[in-house]
């Protein structure tokens, strides 16, 4: 993250628009007939249909490889950029619970930063290697590390997004290059991340750089310092060792020729893709990614405005999203967030008003943060690094639709064989209107995760339902969504939150647990939902 700091004659447009179409054709065809594709699975409106990865572009859109618009929702995970060289929180918790959770609340992509000089570390700290199976990350490099997490994503349906964050391990420095390493280095580094990954489905591409500002200029040919080179050169020595990953390119601070408006955020500032665009040897690989925040973060000039908060879309319009409506490329808002989402506060005023504007124009984000340590903003996660901020989520969920990745195929060479997951079957309800299903999401050695889904199948809304179940040698350690509560030796009585106790017609409700097992009996039974 962060910080600031004449129109056309009609014949023209109609052979500009006949060009577009024919060239988006092109690379459509070039996608079906020369990819190998893999298949993951989406769970859409609850019957499964395949998601054929890699991905790719056309146009504003990102499509799988059968040219089906996917539409990456995520969140950031940080950590492997620090001193700790491992993702934050493992001190408390197990990742594989934490993965499990991510996915239960809706999203379907992880971005990972990480440093040069961390990959680079043979040390990892700042993990409780006594919880479950975190034990598995003992010993490991932080290379190792992220091989982990990212194969337990795959495992779990979660793609990867990995991130350029830091050169080192303390600072977001403002070129590709300084903190003691060069260009080469920052390039050799995605270049073996490129091919170790080749083969790992779920990683979707690279972040290139994390939030290129002060001297970053765009379009000005300063070999020194201009990022949309420096992104080029990047970007095509990747492709040139792993064709199948998107590229994703941010913006920078300052320093673009005939920029309109003053202020950016760092990385925030894509006004000149429009006259110096990205050019890569795959055109259709490329996505842009701006970066926003509010006043929480620092206090732009713009939100004191008399206009605000009706000065952002005209903003955001000039800054990046013009890319999306001018059918150029897709943008993936890398990083947003904020700890207020109020409707009184400047932050929690731009937060909602930008919440609306992504789902208005359908784009693709990763949130800041996953964790409740970025000090600024805080996480999706409060500070004891398992309960939901809910306001927070609440807002969110807008944005995340029924639409989930599911699991794919094992990965070969998987890290740990884990305990069979046992088949789940759906459960009948007490109601003909609301019926349950559950899936187990994660299951170790020493515990498990596990999702309830409540689905209103009939006409009217419901209120007040509540879920029942019993559950011998098992004791939840985590739960979401939702109060579970235990009533006498087995029985457990679960009660949602305030603004999941209606379930309007075809809405589904997402709640669940992770628990630590105590026994082979510790499925929950007898699952029974009643309104």
């Amino acid at each position: 993250m962060r910080s600031i700091s004449k129109s056309k004659p009609r014949t023209f447009r109609l052979h500009k628009q006949f060009l577009i179409f024919s060239l988006s054709l092109v690379v459509f065809l070039v996608i079906i007939l020369t990819k190998a594709p893999v298949n993951i699975q989406l769970d859409a409106s609850r019957a499964a249909t395949p998601i054929e990865l890699p991905l790719s572009t056309i146009g504003r859109t990102i499509v799988d490889a059968k040219g089906k618009a996917v539409l990456p929702r995520g969140v950031n995970w940080f950590g492997m950029e620090t001193d700790t060289h491992a993702p934050h929180g493992l001190w408390k918790r197990d990742y594989k619970e934490m993965l499990a959770q991510i996915k239960s609340l809706g999203y379907n992509l992880i971005r990972l930063p990480y440093s040069v000089a961390g990959l680079r570390s043979p040390n990892v700290s700042g993990i409780d290697f006594g919880i479950g199976s975190n034990i598995e990350l003992q010993g490991k490099t932080p290379l190792e590390v992220m091989d982990l997490v990212i194969q337990e994503a795959g495992r779990q349906g979660l793609l990867t997004l990995l991130d350029s964050h830091r050169l080192n391990d303390q600072q977001i420095p403002e070129l590709w290059y300084g903190d003691g390493f060069t260009e080469a280095d920052w390039i050799d580094t995605w270049k073996m991340l490129a091919i170790r990954y080749k083969n790992q489905v779920n990683v979707i591409g690279a972040d290139l750089k994390n939030e290129p500002h002060g001297k970053a200029s765009w379009g000005d040919n300063n070999i020194n310092t201009d990022w949309r080179l420096a992104a080029e050169r990047a970007g095509n020595a990747i492709l040139s060792v792993n064709p199948n990953w998107l590229i994703v390119v941010e913006g920078v601070e300052k320093n673009v020729p005939g920029q309109k408006l003053l202020e950016h955020w760092h990385g925030g500032n894509l006004e000149g893709v429009k006259r110096y665009p990205v050019r890569l040897s795959r055109s259709h690989k490329l996505v842009y990614s701006p970066h926003e925040y509010g006043a929480g973060v620092y206090n732009q000039p713009y939100f004191s405005a008399s206009n605000f908060p009706k000065n952002l879309i005209e903003r955001w319009q000039i800054g990046f999203n013009y890319i999306a409506s001018e059918n150029i490329a897709p943008i993936l808002i890398g990083e947003f967030g904020g700890r207020k989402v109020d409707l009184n506060s400047k932050e929690g005023i731009w937060q909602n008003e930008l919440v609306k504007y992504i789902q208005k124009n359908n784009l693709s984000f990763t949130y800041w943060s996953w964790n409740p340590d970025s000090s600024d903003t805080g996480g999706i996660l409060l500070d004891d690094w398992q309960t939901v901020d809910l306001p927070k989520q609440q807002l969110l969920s807008q944005l995340l639709s029924p639409v989930q990745v599911q699991p794919p195929n094992q990965p070969s060479n998987p890290p740990v064989s884990p305990t069979p997951t046992p088949s789940v079957s759906p459960t009948p309800t007490s109601t003909v209107q609301l019926k349950v299903t559950t899936d187990i999401n994660s299951n170790w050695e020493t515990g498990f995760c596990i999702s309830f889904k409540i689905t209103n199948q009939g006409n009217t809304m419901v209120s007040n339902w509540q879920l029942a179940f019993n559950m011998n040698q098992a004791t939840i350690n985590n739960s979401w969504n939702a109060d579970f509560k235990r009533q006498g030796a087995i029985q457990y009585v679960v009660t949602p939150l305030v603004w999941g106790k209606t379930i309007e017609p075809n809405q589904v409700r997402d709640i669940g647990f992770c628990a630590n097992k105590l026994g082979s009996d510790y499925q929950p039974q007898q699952i029974k939902v009643k309104s």
